[in-house]
């Protein structure tokens, strides 16, 4: 047996199954999980992963009419989608309904909506239930996950990165910004879901690194010309200003270690 990466949305999470040795990457497979059976496609071969038993299973490599259901399934779920919400709208439930997700074997439709209170959505739960005959789960999410869900564009101009590549998404905080000396301005230190840019994570170990023993903007600072206060810093290249004396000399310090 092989343990096997697989995932169901297009960079969405990994996770890992044991199945037989002949499959490759990019294969479908149909996959047992905690929610059921559910259509997947292999992204990585692994290795290193001990103790395969302790993984759920692949049933089956994906056969033609099992594509063919997976494609079923996508069409049903939007109307699935579209019920829940005329439902929303007519319980006036405050909640933003985003996606809906037949597993693959249809013993549950999940449902994932975005409101910024806790909402009492049992009556709906039953209704849906009745529609559909099946497990039904509503799961609230946050801000960012809603992003990764719908996607868009972000200021850098390329689609967001949770959207692209990110499957897991690291605790992001107001530090980062701060340590790469950026302007603390909403419009442009957040991103479309309305938190802290994502990107703020990938370099803040090298701006910590390189911001060792550096000054901060505003502190007094000893040249050889006087005493003076640090007006701006580029940590990356170690360099920063300090304004001098009464005629206000500008002096770059260059502090490379």
């Amino acid at each position: 047996m092989k343990i096997y990466s697989v995932i169901f949305k297009s960079n969405g999470k990994s996770y890992y199954f044991n199945g037989e040795p002949n499959l490759n990457i990019h294969d479908y497979v149909i996959v047992e999980t905690e929610r059921g059976q559910q259509y997947g496609e292999i992204n990585t071969v692994i290795s290193d992963k001990p103790d395969p038993e302790k993984y759920k299973s692949i049933i089956r490599k994906a056969t033609n009419e099992d594509t063919d259901r997976y494609y079923e399934l996508q069409k049903e779920k939007t109307e699935a989608l579209k019920k829940c919400r005329e439902l929303v709208k007519n319980f006036s439930l405050n909640m933003n309904v985003i996606n809906a997700d037949f597993t693959f074997d249809k013993s549950q439709l999940l449902f994932s909506f975005v409101s910024e209170e806790r909402v009492d959505f049992r009556e709906l739960a039953k209704r849906l239930a009745g529609i559909y005959h099946t497990r039904i789960e509503l799961r609230q999410i946050g801000a960012r996950d809603k992003a990764k869900e719908i996607g868009g564009v972000g200021v850098c101009g390329q689609k967001v990165c949770c959207k692209r590549f990110l499957n897991h998404i690291d605790a992001i905080s107001m530090n980062m910004a701060k340590n790469q000396n950026l302007a603390l301005n909403p419009s442009k230190i957040n991103g479309l879901c309305g938190r802290l840019l994502c990107c703020l994570a990938y370099e803040d170990d090298n701006y910590i690194e390189c911001g060792k023993g550096m000054p901060a903007i505003g502190e007094n600072y000893k040249t050889k010309n006087g005493e003076g206060k640090v007006i701006s810093v580029d940590i990356l290249n170690r360099k920063f200003k300090v304004l001098v004396g009464s005629n206000k000399e500008e002096i770059v310090i260059n502090d490379e270690k």
